[in-house]
């Protein structure tokens, strides 16, 4: 991994990103392809579920999942509560236990732990967003992409940045924020900076948990271009209620109803099938989220 000059823990007054006047967050699609070309070789990478199975004392909460994901395909998982959406990410994560098959990049994820999934190229947002909130962005980044580094280079004081966490800062758009406290930024910037965390990670599956819940319309326009821009490197699934959203950014969208897989296809292919303007959607024309 090639470094900048830029000093690790750069001086002067944090930005303030509530101040009137801050400047605007703009994601650089630019960076991201700079930062996505310098991970692995992901042309094979895809994620491959079979017979997936969740319960919790005797309640069945995915049952008998199966699911396919290639790189290029921004597949969104939509459903009611409790549909078991969250519990897939869940199960293929190593947070819960599960039956069946969940392979990604030929590697089986099933009966690891955490850790060692991470280190098979899988990361994970959640809704609260799971940063260090006392450190800056820069840190928050570099530790992050610490699990990249050689066990004695992590030892080492560094007196440079990764490039990679300075591409990441500028895909995100928090370059200008580098030395404010993850702490004080707003909520969309805090899944911003999650997003990031995982590209330095070299992450090339990515689970999205409700990634624009709380964003302005102009920061959920801004993540969905990120987004479609990342997927043409990186396998990613989106776990979202936002309706909107889901339409104007996904690829393909797979539909869940009790544990189960209850439709899955385009956009159009979903609000259009019966069963899930039934469960799901109440009509193919309604917009707002659920």
């Amino acid at each position: 991994m090639t470094t900048r000059s830029t000093p690790a823990a750069a001086a002067g007054p944090a930005a303030d990103p509530t101040a009137t006047g801050a400047p605007a967050t703009v994601t650089d699609l630019g960076a991201a392809t700079d930062l996505l070309e310098t991970g692995a070789d992901t042309a094979h990478d895809y994620l491959e579920v079979r017979d997936l199975r969740v319960s919790f004392d005797g309640f069945v909460a995915v049952d008998g999942v199966d699911l396919t994901v290639v790189q290029g395909d921004l597949r969104f998982l939509i459903g009611p509560n409790g549909a078991g959406k969250t519990t897939i990410v869940d199960a293929v994560t190593g947070l819960v236990r599960a039956s069946g098959s969940a392979q990604f990049g030929g590697t089986e994820l099933l009966g690891r732990k955490v850790h060692q999934i991470v280190r098979a190229g899988v990361g994970r947002t959640f809704q609260t967003a799971s940063v260090i909130e006392g450190l800056t962005v820069l840190q928050n980044l570099d530790i992050a992409a610490g699990s990249r580094r050689p066990a004695l280079r992590r030892l080492r004081r560094r007196t440079t940045v990764d490039e990679a966490v300075e591409l990441a800062m500028e895909t995100v758009g928090l370059a200008h924020l580098r030395d404010t406290p993850a702490g004080v930024l707003a909520h969309g910037q805090k899944q911003w900076l999650e997003i990031g965390m995982l590209l330095v990670q070299d992450a090339r599956l990515l689970f999205l948990d409700e990634p624009v819940a709380g964003m302005s319309q102009g920061e959920r326009e801004e993540t969905g271009r990120l987004l479609r821009t990342i997927a043409e490197r990186r396998t990613i699934v989106v776990v979202e209620h936002d309706m909107e959203f889901m339409r104007s950014v996904a690829d393909s969208v797979t539909v869940l109803h009790q544990g189960r897989v209850l439709s899955e296809g385009s956009v159009a292919d979903v609000q259009a099938d019966p069963r899930v303007v039934e469960v799901y959607l109440g009509s193919p024309a309604r917009t707002e989220e659920n």
